[in-house]
Order: structure tokens, then sequence, then C-alpha cells
């Protein structure tokens, strides 16, 4: 049981990508109408539109035309992860984070260090470029190639060759090659939802005061980018957009610097602080 709490959040992570995958699985071979569809456009109870706001935009900028349940359903998965934390969708659902989990077993077992430093700002041309290119070609350009939908659709409507290809691509590029793996440097959905993660209302708060900077955090943390203790001392929680919510952090701690909440609001009128009710700390 103690194993079980110190790994609570990660077999919960682990819990909640399977079983949103075998829900799918259900939708389509058992009829179960819990979740139908895909992880790009799917319903919820057979009633409320699901849709992947990226892909989304690159149909849209693709010039094809698309049924107002299908923005609506963008429009409830934005709101949904602006509540929750942006990559929340990374560190929860998305099965090629279970790819990323491993990779990163492997290489902290092994001592293995990937041999590029691609650097983290590439996803976010990747992100930039998919738009113009659906405008250009006329599809979603990078629905085509990603391996989320590679890897989703196939384990929903059957296995297949090219699902298996992209698993061991994934492991062997995260393991092997890339230092920040394909979720840390090239995924432009990643991208997509560190933006909105920065506005998030759940984040992981930090407490200065009961941290000794011991690193523990960062050893675990899937982006350890995003541990920066002095934005966090000032900021009293994990800034960065980057952030999974994955609750890593919250495992390890031996002292429990963090945890999950609200995040701490400040008055744009009046100037107020967290912890200063009168607005004193805050008065020029």
């Amino acid at each position: 049981m103690s194993w079980i709490y110190a790994h609570r959040y990660l077999i919960a992570r682990r819990a909640v990508a399977v079983g949103t995958l075998g829900l799918f699985w259900l939708g389509a071979n058992a009829h179960l109408g819990v979740l139908t569809g895909n992880l790009s456009s799917s319903r919820l109870f057979r009633t409320v539109p699901l849709s992947d706001p990226f892909a989304v935009l690159q149909i849209l900028a693709s010039g094809q035309p698309l049924a107002s349940t299908v923005i609506l359903g963008a429009v409830i998965v934005v709101l949904a992860y602006a509540l929750l934390g942006g990559r929340a969708f990374c560190g929860w659902v998305c099965p090629v984070g279970l790819i990323h989990d491993g990779a990163r077993w492997g290489k902290r077992r092994f001592k293995i260090r990937g041999q590029f430093h691609f650097g983290r700002s590439g996803r976010f041309w990747i992100m930039a470029l998919a738009l113009p290119v659906s405008a250009w070609t006329g599809v979603a350009a990078f629905e085509w190639l990603s391996p989320i939908g590679i890897i989703t659709r196939e384990l929903i409507y059957g296995p297949g060759l090219a699902a298996l290809m992209t698993i061991v691509l994934i492991g062997l590029v995260d393991t092997f090659v890339l230092r920040e793996g394909w979720c840390g440097s090239l995924c432009p959905l990643g991208a997509f939802y560190s933006l909105i993660g920065r506005l998030s209302l759940v984040r992981v708060r930090f407490d200065e005061e009961r941290c000794d900077r011991c690193g523990d955090c960062a050893v675990v943390c899937p982006e350890p980018q995003v541990i920066d203790f002095h934005a966090m001392a000032e900021a009293k929680f994990i800034k960065s957009g980057d952030c999974l919510n994955c609750g890593r952090c919250l495992e390890v701690c031996p002292r429990d610097a963090y945890h999950f909440a609200p995040r701490p609001m400040r008055s744009a009128t009046n100037g107020f602080k967290e912890g200063d009710p009168h607005g004193t700390e805050s008065i020029q």
C-alpha cells in the first residue's frame, strides 16, 4: 500500500490513458456509448461533442467545411483543459505519454543520454507551420502524420503494422536520439496545449518554506524545465504552461512542498496579493 500511495498519480495517469482507449474500443466494438469516436473527434455518452481543437484549426485552415457540433466540441475541450491544465492532456490522456514514460525510465535505469539536443522551440515551429501547410494542401497536415492519431485509431479499430512501427519508432527516438523526446521537442499538439496551460486554473502550488531544494522533483518530472525554484517561489505555483499536472513532484517530495490547488488570484484593480487581504504590500 505504501508503494501504491507513493506512485498514486503515476498509476492514476496510466489508468486514465489506458481506460480512455479502452472506452473508445468498447464504443467501436461493443457499442458501449460512454466514448465513441477517437481522440480527434468523439462523443461523450453519445451526446456531448468533443473535438481536438488543434485538428479543428487545421481543418478550418484547409478550407474544408465543419459541422457546428465539431466546433462546439473544440470549444468544450479548450474550456476543460483551461480549467484542468492545458498539458494535462499530454500527461493523463495521450497514449504517446505512456511511451515517453517508458523511455524516460529506460534512460534513468541504464544511464542513457539522447545524442541530440533539438530544443523545445521546434514543436512551436511545427505548430505554426501546420496551419499554412494545411491551407496549401487542403488537408489537416499534422493529422496525416500524427503518431497520436495513428496509434489511437489502430488500437481502437484494429491494431496493425503502422501502430506497432510508430510505437517502436517513438520509443527509440525518445530513448536514444532526442534528449527531450518527441513530446518535449517535436509534438505540436503539446505546444498548442502548453499555450492553454498558461491560463489554467488548477495548478501545482509550491510552498517555498517547506522546500529544501533536494531536486528530487526535477529528476522525475517529465518536463524538468518547469521546475524553476526562483519563479515558483515568486509565483507560489508552477507557472510554466509546459507543466503536465502529472503529480510526480507531489509523489516524490519528502517535505510536501507541492500540492494541487486553484491558481492564486490577484486583483487587477486593487493590486492585492495573496496573503495580504488589505493590499498593504501592493500600495506604491
